[in-house]
């Protein structure tokens, strides 16, 4: 790995930064993106997938394909491990944490499934309601 001059690997370092803050934004969305729902109905169409894609993840053991990407961008910008930059001291840990062993990870899969079955019951419940009131039936 050779190692560019520090104005050239700036950019490869902040895009593997936005990389880390996109995959930390993908993970509360496959754990509480279904709370979107509330406010707008058709996210579910994203969501769905997202969920089905988080559990995935877990349950199977697969390395997201972020990961490749940021793992590519640190070591384009000339970085052989994470430094201390405040995206890689808080973010990183919750993404990977240390100790994540094949029972972490499926504990964490089936949390993401019955996270959103409380969120969606509660959301279809709600819109039972709405169109019982709507309807005049009740």
């Amino acid at each position: 790995m050779r190692a560019f001059p520090v104005g050239l690997a700036l950019p490869y370092l902040l895009l593997s930064d936005l990389v880390v803050v996109i995959h930390f934004a993908f993970v509360i969305f496959v754990v509480a993106g279904g709370l979107l729902l509330w406010l707008r109905w058709w996210l579910a169409f994203l969501h769905l997938p997202a969920i089905v894609w988080g559990a995935l993840v877990e349950f199977t053991r697969w390395i997201c394909p972020l990961t490749y990407l940021e793992d590519a961008l640190r070591e384009r910008a000339g970085l052989a491990a994470y430094r201390g930059d405040f995206v890689t001291h808080y973010l990183m840990p919750i993404l990977y944490p240390a100790h994540l062993s094949a029972h972490i990870q499926l504990a964490l899969g089936s949390l993401v499934i019955v996270i959103n079955v409380v969120i969606y019951a509660a959301l279809l419940s709600h819109w039972r309601k709405i169109r019982r009131g709507s309807t005049g039936t009740r």
